[in-house]
């Protein structure tokens, strides 16, 4: 699938990847000055706001690797480069952050990626896109979101920090988030989401409001989405909206969920996030 600028829109295919020069039929000059013009953002930034992204959730879901190692994974040749320009976004150094990540500068700090990706760049799905697989159950615990998304990032720092004390890494227990609700309902304290790690040890009652569950086994219709994102409604829209009246199959009673974790490339130590959205059938 082509990669193409139309219409003041970057689409994308499945693998996310950005436009090259190349790909893109332009020369580097005129290349970086459509995007900067496109996306009201250069280049340089939005790559280093995405690779930036990507290390914060590492910093704050796990100490198992260095600071070190997250820089390095970041593209960045020494760890002071890299904390100078995470201090510079965040207001934070990463060890800080990963002490206590202060979500609200988190969240300015990614305003120009997320406007660019959300906005501006549309990524077309395709039916072919979509596989069916069969699930197993998968016991996990969870931590309850109920009320308006706005204080949706304090729950998952709630989550992250149970996590961490459980010791259950992001890399051997996947993250799982059951939407129970439409992403922008019309009154906000209706909001509902379920955010789950795999584990089968046993969950305790404590002060972060954690439970056991299963996400239930069965046919699933599979769609993965390329690359990270907070708005995963235009995959799940084209699944309900396109996919399934043409497929013939029938949803089952369990909410359409997300499973995020990380893949690594045969090439070397870099790691992506990789999304899976689920729609449960019958």
């Amino acid at each position: 699938m082509g990669t193409r600028l139309r219409e003041g829109t970057l689409r994308i295919g499945r693998s996310g990847a950005l436009l090259t020069d190349t790909l893109a039929a332009f020369s580097k000059y005129h290349f970086h000055r459509q995007f900067t013009s496109t996306f009201g953002v250069s280049v340089h930034r939005y790559v280093q706001l995405a690779r930036l992204k990507r290390a914060s959730y590492r910093l704050a879901e796990s100490d198992a690797q260095s600071v070190t190692d997250i820089a390095m994974d970041a593209g960045y040749d020494a760890p002071d480069a890299f904390a100078r320009a995470f201090r510079q976004r965040f207001g934070q150094s990463p060890s800080s952050f990963r002490k206590s990540p202060d979500w609200g500068s988190w969240l300015m700090a990614f305003g120009p990626l997320e406007k660019a990706r959300t906005t501006l760049m549309q990524i077309i799905f395709e039916p072919d896109d979509v596989t069916i697989r069969d699930v197993p159950p998968t016991p996990v615990a969870i931590m309850e979101h109920r009320g308006d998304r706005a204080t949706l990032q304090d729950t998952f720092q709630r989550f992250r920090a149970w996590r961490k004390e459980a010791g259950l890494s992001p890399e051997t227990s996947h993250t799982f988030m059951v939407f129970r609700s439409e992403r922008e309902p019309a009154n906000p304290a209706d909001y509902s989401m379920d955010i789950c790690a795999g584990t089968d040890q046993p969950i305790e009652a404590n002060d972060a409001q954690m439970k056991a569950g299963v996400i239930p086994g069965g046919r699933c219709a599979v769609l993965r989405y390329p690359g990270n994102t907070n708005n995963l409604e235009p995959a799940a829209l084209f699944l309900y909206r396109e996919w399934l009246p043409a497929s013939g199959e029938e949803a089952r009673d369990f909410p359409i969920y997300c499973q995020r974790h990380l893949s690594h490339f045969p090439e070397g130590p870099l790691r992506e996030v990789v999304l899976e959205l689920f729609l449960p059938l019958k």
